[in-house]
């Protein structure tokens, strides 16, 4: 009797690196690799925004074929379902006789329960879950609460070693063409009518990533990380490996190793450093993802404390549109919505922006930069919202910038806001009694 697998791909759209792909090499004789087209993506959420933006999508779309070609040439293709997860995968395990279920663990609350549920309603599966999204093993850094600080966390595993990167499977087992509600990736055509060019060249897909890589190692680039890293703009002035380590075309192992090959050829140095302490926050917000689950969009956040933050809908407006009071605010919104990218220092200001002068609930600045952003992550974005907001992980309460002294130091000649028209505003924050529509929603 055949044995046949299902791998649900998420946000580890690359063959690469790929622990999964290797071990359903070896155990199965046939194997369904499956991306799920959710149409809750294309929904407004309860802020009023959508879950994903165009520049996202098509982003995501780029990726998907990508990942089709390469499982092509190892004797597979992707199969796309245009249903939730759950429907799916209850229709695939209820009709066939699945012994092997593959599937990364995830941050998302949503995919997390869709997996419980599935592995009480067939425990006659085995379910085969491994941490290809984070550098280190879960089992690895076990903790029994995570640490309430990065640094802490920072501490305890800087100094650990994680799974080394192997090499994509020769071959994969064949597929199956038998129902009719999955198609091919290859029907899924990406659309960029209407799509601006950008000068951000983020192209989705497991080869446009490791072009990056390598284009980024190849510079001097990395010796000089910190002293550029808080730049508004300017490709070279980060490593711009977010969009494919968001969408796994990329995994942090791989960044790590090149990184590790760039010192031994080339010297560490403190900015080299600061590439390796980037990729233990993004494994900090992770875990800390994983540990408080629904507490991530919760208004209070981890700490319970009162969320003073309402909804101004004419200020949030404002805010989204690039037309408040603060010129480096609106050149960082504008350029997020032409471009779907800004600065890690650019997110920080917008983001303190909306909760301490505007007054705003953050969730909504949380839920507009999971539409707008092409290196959207769920637990990174949440997370550090939450830390500027003063209801995540941050020691010191929220992050409050003053954002005159924010333009003095980074753009001091005002060359970002005029490129990005931050100066064109209604300086008139309120038309109306602000007392009549704030709404806070629990």
């Amino acid at each position: 009797m055949k044995k046949i697998g299902i791998y649900w791909f998420g946000d580890d759209l690359r063959v690469n690196d790929n622990k999964l792909m290797q071990l359903a090499s070896f155990e199965v004789d046939v194997l369904l690799c499956i991306y799920c087209v959710n149409k809750v993506n294309h929904s407004m959420s309860v802020f009023g925004t959508k879950h994903i933006g165009n520049r996202r999508q098509n982003f995501l779309e780029e990726s998907l074929h990508n990942l089709d070609r390469s499982l092509q040439k190892l004797g597979n293709k992707l199969l796309l379902s245009p249903y939730s997860a759950s429907q799916t995968f209850k229709a695939l395990l209820d009709d066939i006789p699945v012994t092997s279920f593959y599937r990364h663990r995830h941050p998302g609350v949503d995919e997390s329960k869709i997996l419980e549920s599935l592995k009480r309603q067939f425990n006659d599966v085995r379910f085969v879950i491994e941490d290809g999204l984070t550098l280190f093993d879960k089992k690895a850094i076990e903790f029994n609460t995570v640490p309430s600080t990065f640094s802490q966390f920072r501490r305890q595993v800087e100094s650990f070693d994680p799974p080394t990167v192997i090499d994509k499977p020769y071959s994969l087992p064949a597929s199956l063409d038998a129902f009719s509600f999955l198609f091919p990736a290859s029907r899924f055509i990406v659309n960029k009518a209407n799509m601006k060019p950008t000068p951000y060249f983020f192209s989705g897909g497991e080869r446009a990533a490791h072009n990056q890589l390598d284009a980024y190692f190849s510079s001097n680039s990395p010796s000089s990380y910190k002293s550029v890293r808080n730049a508004l703009e300017g490709w070279g002035n980060s490593t711009k490996f977010s969009a494919w380590l968001a969408n796994g075309n990329l995994s942090p192992r791989q960044v790590l190793q090149s990184l590790t090959d760039y010192e031994n050829q080339h010297g560490a140095n403190e900015s080299t450093y600061w590439i390796y302490f980037e990729l233990l926050w993004r494994e900090y917000f992770h875990l800390y993802a994983q540990y408080y689950g629904a507490k991530l969009f919760q208004p209070q956040g981890i700490t319970g404390k009162s969320n003073k933050g309402r909804y101004y809908a004419e200020r949030f407006q404002k805010w989204c549109n690039g037309s408040t009071p603060y010129p480096i605010v609106n050149a960082c919104m504008n350029q997020l919505d032409q471009t779907g990218y800004i600065s890690n220092r650019g997110r920080q200001l917008a983001a303190s922006c909306l909760i301490h002068e505007l007054g705003i609930d953050w969730r909504y600045g949380a839920a507009l930069f999971e539409e707008k952003l092409i290196d959207y992550d769920v637990a990174i974005n949440w997370g550090n919202w939450q830390y500027i907001a003063g209801v995540g992980a941050d020691p010191k309460g929220g992050r409050h910038f003053n954002l005159e002294k924010q333009t003095q130091i980074y753009d001091p000649n005002g060359a970002f806001i005029s490129k990005w028209q931050g100066d064109q505003f209604d300086r008139q924050l309120d038309s109306v009694d602000a007392a009549d529509w704030p709404i806070q929603i629990l």
